[in-house]
């Protein structure tokens, strides 16, 4: 028979037989104590909300960051955009980086760029989209480097098609890169981070994986499935009392990266087409200061806040209004699907 777990360190009872909610615990067996109990949870939930909204305004640079020196990132989609930008910041801050890319030309160009800062670069090519060779590659890099402290899961790409004039073979490989590469990666590098509480899984997602987009259904169903891996692996990280393994999610809108070129806002001022260097400043402002969620830009947070509480009808709206499903009728993109976020 199972039985209750010991108490997490950082948990607060009100008395031995009010324990707090997270985590198990027996019912309430009074009024009075429901009662309290209730109040508890309300007190808890104001102050997270007002945490979530300072942490969210908060301009960069102003909470406390975490040392990564020395620690190892591996860094999906690392040949080109965000990667490759990623890979910079971090080496600049004194880790070892581990690069990934299908694109062996990109991404050794990108390890060039690292030896400026650290000569702890290890490129190597991979397919995202096979699940076996990532396992494969994964076991060279814990042979070669050891256990990896941050994984970066970046890679990402995009057809820009509608439904019925996309090959079936490029919504599969969407899926693949898109959702199926963070369950393989995570399988491969976060055991060694819980057992050591140590480490950082980031998903690059997408303000297309919250919502929907016309001219996007792959690519917008691979990251709402990227957006419900990292909710869900964040759960059960939780659940294993690991407080030193964090699990970030980053949600941007249309980035100037080449990968959705042809792109258009109508919302300029609130929706604005955002610059890679802002991205990554945003990007590496998460991961230092262990937030859980990145929405950018910051009118994302009410974009997502008023998408889950209004009806349907009220929400296409709202797109139709700020014109967030004509913003593909003129997308050009790269001449095939593109390693980027």
């Amino acid at each position: 028979m199972a039985t209750d777990a010991a108490p997490n360190s950082r948990d607060f009872h009100l008395s031995p037989k009010l324990p707090m909610l997270l985590g198990h615990r027996r019912l309430p067996e009074t009024i009075v104590e429901q009662i309290i109990e209730i109040c508890f949870v309300l007190v808890q939930l104001v102050f997270f909300c007002v945490e979530g909204a300072i942490r969210a305004l908060l301009p960069s640079g102003v909470l406390p960051r975490k040392s990564v020196k020395d620690d190892v990132v591996l860094i999906t989609g690392s040949g080109s955009g965000l990667g490759r930008m990623m890979a910079v910041r971090f080496a600049q801050l004194g880790a070892k980086v581990v690069l990934w890319d299908v694109n062996e030309k990109g991404n050794l160009e990108t390890a060039k760029m690292l030896k400026e800062y650290t000569s702890h670069v290890y490129p190597y090519t991979v397919d995202l989209s096979s699940s076996k060779e990532i396992a494969a590659v994964a076991d060279r890099v814990k042979a070669d480097v050891g256990g990896v402290d941050i994984l970066v899961n970046n890679a990402g790409i995009v057809t820009g098609k509608k439904l019925f004039d996309c090959p079936d073979e490029l919504m599969e490989k969407t899926m693949a890169v898109n959702t199926n590469a963070n369950f393989f990666t995570a399988k491969a590098f976060l055991p060694q981070m819980l057992e050591k509480n140590h480490g950082h899984v980031v998903v690059i997602a997408s303000m297309a994986g919250l919502s929907g987009v016309a001219g996007l259904v792959d690519y917008c169903a691979s990251k709402h499935g990227a957006v419900g891996f990292a909710e869900a692996l964040s759960a059960e990280v939780s659940t294993l009392g690991r407080d030193g393994v964090h699990v970030t999610t980053v949600c941007p809108y249309y980035i100037d990266t080449g990968m959705f070129d042809g792109v258009k806002t109508y919302s300029p001022n609130l929706l604005p087409i955002l610059q890679p260097d802002y991205v990554v400043d945003r990007i590496m402002e998460a991961v230092l200061t262990n937030a859980e969620k990145l929405y950018m830009p910051r009118f994302g947070y009410i974009c997502v806040a008023a998408m889950s509480i209004l009806p349907s009808k009220a929400g296409r709206l709202l797109s139709t209004h700020f014109g967030v499903n004509k913003t593909m009728d003129e997308f050009k993109g790269r001449n095939a699907p593109t390693r980027a976020a």
